[in-house]
Parts: C-alpha cells; structure tokens; sequence
C-alpha cells in the first residue's frame, strides 16, 4: 500500500483496495500451499472453484504462528526445502481442521486469521470518523497515511488551546490507528501537541482500544 498525505488520497486508496478486496471463510482442509521458486501460492477450493493467491508476507507469518512451526526454520524451508514446507502446512491444514478467515487485496493472502475476527476496515472507519470531526468545532485532521498493515490519523482541535508555561502552547487532539489484518486493535489515543516544536505527545493513559474479535463468523 502507498503512503498517502492527504484525506483526498487515502480516500481514493481505500475505494480503490475495496474493489479489490476479498475474505474467504475456508475449512483449511480445502486449503493447499504450493511453492516454487521461494515463492508459494495459496490454493482455496470454494465449492467445485478452486481460486489461487500468492501468500504475502504477514499470512506466511500468520500461518507459521497458527501452525506452531518456528518462523526462521518456516523461512528456511521456504528457501531451501519448498516441497517439505508444502507438505507440513498441507498436513497440518489436514490433521488439524479448522475454519480460518482468508483476507485477500489485490491478488495477494494479506492474513490468515481466526473465524472470529471481527472486521473494522479503514474506508468505513474514516468515514465514521470524519463525521464526528466535522461536527467538533476547531477539529481538524492534521496527517494521515496507510501502510502495509495500519492507518493513522491526527486529529487536533485548535480550539482546545493552553499556554502551560509562557510561550509553550499546547493544543488537545487524538490519534486513531487501525490494522486491518490482525496487527493490534483499534486505538484512539488522546494527544498533547506541542506548537512550538510541532510535536505531539501521545497519553496512554486514557486510550481506548477496540479488539477485532467478534462473534464465529457464519458463510454467506
């Protein structure tokens, strides 16, 4: 995913991953790795359609945690030894089924994750949020950007304004990240900004934090 500077941009990032996106709720029976070359595909076998993804680096992760086998000897396998990295995690898949939410954007597995994660994307967060900033007088939203597993945004209130010694003021203001792919909850952080040195500091300790666990997802 690209950085982005501008709520005109992360729009248009975040409609443009939408039309791409997909999850998958898979018996990881009717799922299959193959890799070649160090670089392994995730088969999915939805009814009489199989459908193939390359695996991205967080779900490779993701699948060695899940499986219980050690990442750097996961890594190793990959490398040096693909045929037995596909039999292990095939034979896993096998002996021990369960069901796993598939997150797939653009062609690739971005995570591999718990049939209970409890979806909160980006777009429907930004829109959420940039009504409740319109209706706050003073609030503006001062950065932005979305990386490969988080959005951020900063929020100031310029109204929310103190001089706490002479000539250093403060402004009161919030941070909102969100992973998509099970990399930390979402979090809204208050925050001290510091005009003079354009700095904020981040309190801890009123942070609220929502877990991306939901009731068992059922298939549509």
């Amino acid at each position: 995913m690209k950085q982005c500077q501008t709520l005109q941009e992360i729009g248009a990032e975040l409609t443009r991953q939408r039309k791409s996106r997909k999850d998958f709720l898979a018996d990881t029976r009717n799922l299959e790795m193959e890799t070649t070359d160090g670089v392994s595909k995730l088969a999915i076998l939805l009814g009489n359609t199989e459908k193939q993804y390359t695996i991205g680096p967080i779900a490779h992760q993701q699948i060695a945690s899940r499986l219980q086998i050690p990442y750097r000897y996961y890594q190793k396998m990959q490398q040096e030894f693909p045929m037995l990295l596909d039999e292990s995690v095939n034979g896993w898949f096998r002996q021990t089924p369960e069901r796993r939410m598939v997150r797939v954007l653009e062609h690739s597995v971005r995570a591999f994750l718990s049939d209970w994660y409890r979806r909160l994307d980006h777009l429907e967060l930004c829109s959420a949020v940039l009504t409740g900033i319109q209706e706050m007088k003073g609030a503006e939203i001062m950065s932005c950007n979305v990386t490969d597993t988080h959005l951020y945004l900063k929020v100031i209130n310029r109204k929310l304004k103190e001089e706490v010694t002479v000539g250093d003021v403060v402004q009161a203001g919030l941070v909102i990240s969100n992973s998509e792919i099970g990399l930390g909850s979402l979090r809204v952080e208050p925050l001290v900004f510091q005009l003079v040195c354009k700095n904020g500091l981040i309190s801890k300790d009123y942070t609220q934090k929502k877990y991306h666990i939901g009731g068992r997802l059922q298939n549509k």
